[in-house]
């Protein structure tokens, strides 16, 4: 088929200097930092459903986009034209990754039979090109919450044929991501939560969400997957509580369960915001219970209230969010995966290409700053200064739970007030940081 960016070369590095809009900045994929290429060290990845199912619209407005591509049809020819699409974004991009969920990728049919039929023949050309191009899948998905029949959950639904289905479409979801080597595959609980309690049994919904989960691990066994599950936490919109509301709520849900050893998270920033906190603080969550898997890369605006998904292009939040990913060790299995749109204000197909661009160098230059703040070790030092107090052997004993509240009374009788409290230094550090950037 003829191309959808004729006019587009592939992009390339120009450098910090450079004026060119359609040139990398920062992002240099082959550079090293710390040993390991940027390429490695970000695993970009594009997602479907915004890139190439965003229509633009909201709720006070029809689409806007510009897709010369797409017919507009629900056809299975349409879906496969936009999955070729979708590989030349991909290729002139030099993302080395996507993802998408199973109703971006293929039509729903007017039974699950000829649902799975269309995602077959989809699935067909997207392993076509992976091959062609060897850009890999980062995750699948399966879209529980667009549906009327998921109107009040999937597994967390009072009625069991909805739960019913949303087991199969899973099932299906999961082999499809298997048959494309997909290195992990995300449960996104879109409206697994409630509205009211006056008709919500709580408990009863998180047994079956617990058990929902089981049957897909044991699946995952069946069919032989070996890449991670994830859950992505979102605390609110579409219901007014979710279950996965946030990391913590995430790791008590998957302990609780005895998911642990089968589950990490997968992070977004604007769904932290969301919840209350900044992204940084849902990835040391994540990461103390060595359940950080993959993150998705967006923000959203402060001044509105809800999920905006905009591209990130904030170098103090990305310089964060990679502190924490080279904290960790690096990503494994996951990776930097672009949940994030343009606005319905850039329509034409040229925007999606600034945006992408953008989101890339910001998190380059991150990955850069993060590096060179570890490297310099002051911010690591002044931390563990604050804390040396417990590297005393008392602190340990208390660490260890050698320590009774008798002992410390103990102690404490003869200490007198407590005189050794040093200054937070916040402001220090907060100018510290600017040196980085």
């Amino acid at each position: 088929m003829a191309q959808a960016f004729p006019d587009i070369k592939k992009i390339t590095y120009g450098g910090p200097k450079s004026k060119n809009p359609l040139e990398f900045k920062w992002y240099d994929a082959d550079e090293e930092v710390g040993g390991k290429t940027m390429r490695d060290h970000l695993r970009f990845s594009v997602v479907y459903w915004h890139t190439f199912r965003g229509t633009g619209s909201d709720p006070f407005g029809v689409g806007t986009m510009l897709r010369p591509w797409d017919d507009g049809s629900d056809s299975v020819t349409n879906a496969q034209n936009r999955a070729r699409v979708a590989f030349e974004f991909f290729e002139k991009l030099g993302a080395p990754y996507y993802a998408f969920h199973d109703r971006d990728v293929a039509p729903e049919g007017a039974s699950l039979a000829e649902s799975n039929k269309n995602l077959d023949a989809v699935v067909k050309v997207l392993g076509e090109e992976q091959k062609r191009t060897g850009i890999k899948l980062l995750w699948g998905t399966a879209n529980l919450f667009s549906n009327r029949r998921y109107m009040h959950g999937a597994a967390t639904s009072p009625n069991l044929d909805s739960f019913t289905y949303a087991a199969a479409q899973v099932k299906k979801a999961l082999e499809v991501t298997h048959e494309l080597g997909g290195e992990g595959y995300t449960f996104w609980g879109g409206r697994e939560g409630y509205q009211t309690l006056w008709n919500t049994d709580m408990k009863r919904e998180l047994d079956h969400l617990g058990r929902f989960l089981h049957m897909a691990v044991d699946h995952k066994k069946k069919i032989g997957f070996k890449g991670p599950f994830y859950i992505e936490p979102k605390p609110k919109e579409p219901t007014k509580h979710q279950y996965d509301s946030d990391a913590a709520a995430c790791l008590n849900f998957l302990r609780t369960y005895d998911l642990m050893e089968h589950f990490k998270l997968n992070l977004e920033t604007n769904h932290a915001t969301l919840a209350g906190h900044e992204m940084m603080h849902e990835m040391q969550v994540a990461n103390g219970a060595g359940a950080l898997g993959s993150i998705d890369a967006n923000t959203g605006d402060y001044l509105l209230g809800w999920d905006t998904d905009q591209f990130p292009t904030n170098v103090y939040l990305t310089a964060q969010c990679m502190l924490e990913i080279l904290a960790m060790g690096g990503f494994t299995t996951g990776g930097v995966n672009f949940d994030a749109k343009v606005r319905r204000e850039s329509f034409e197909p040229l925007d999606l290409f600034y945006a992408h661009i953008g989101g890339m160098d910001a998190f380059a230059r991150g990955l850069k700053i993060a590096h060179a703040i570890r490297q310099d070790g002051r911010l690591a030092a002044f931390v563990k200064d604050r804390y040396a107090s417990w590297d005393s052997t008392l602190g340990k004993d208390v660490e260890a739970g050698k320590v009774s509240l008798a002992d410390l009374e103990t102690r404490a009788l003869k200490m007198g007030d407590v005189a050794t409290i040093t200054s937070g230094r916040q402001e220090f550090l907060e100018n510290l940081i600017n040196e980085f950037i």
